[in-house]
């Protein structure tokens, strides 16, 4: 935490911002880069605000094991999609019950605040859970990395992601 009690500095984010589209221009020459408004990141402010459908808007989602071994994951599941935790925590955190982290705990985890948290240039070490119907998509939108960037990619490059693993996690 920076001494103004903003999990990232300005600075901080920037940064991350634009590593993380360095990247996503890596992997998909075609990535769309949306700034926006960082009071509109979440996603429902960010669909009615800019214009996207909630259909191709992506949540990336940091969950935690509530049982045994200390253990995090990244899900990612579209907006009109609800992450199902309780029926597939074993498969993602290896734990017979696991829970949303918070957001300090997403700070921690992967370097990024709730809202701009994105499965491009997450930390290797950290599983990542792409639910299955994103993959048939044309585009997704997801975070760019903090609040004041949003992408919007072809999924399939999703699956070329470090510790990534495709499968129906969601309702």
């Amino acid at each position: 935490m920076t001494s103004d009690s903003s999990p990232q500095s300005p600075q901080d984010t920037t940064m991350l911002e634009a590593r993380v589209v360095a990247l996503a221009t890596e992997l998909d020459p075609t990535v769309e880069i949306v700034t926006i408004d960082p009071d509109l990141a979440d996603t429902a402010a960010f669909c009615e605000a800019y214009g996207y459908s909630l259909e191709e808007s992506c949540n990336c989602i940091v969950v935690q094991a509530k049982t045994g071994e200390a253990a995090y994951a990244a899900c990612l599941v579209q907006a009109t999609r609800r992450l199902d935790l309780n029926r597939h925590s074993r498969l993602i955190v290896g734990a017979r019950k696991a829970s949303f982290a918070s957001a300090e705990a997403t700070v921690e985890v992967t370097g990024m605040v709730p809202g701009g948290v994105t499965p491009i240039g997450l930390p290797t070490d950290l599983p990542l859970f792409v639910d299955e119907p994103i993959m048939e998509l044309d585009r997704v939108v997801v975070g760019g990395g903090g609040r004041g960037t949003k992408l919007r990619l072809s999924p399939t490059v999703l699956g070329d992601l470090p510790n990534v693993t495709v499968a129906a996690i969601s309702r």
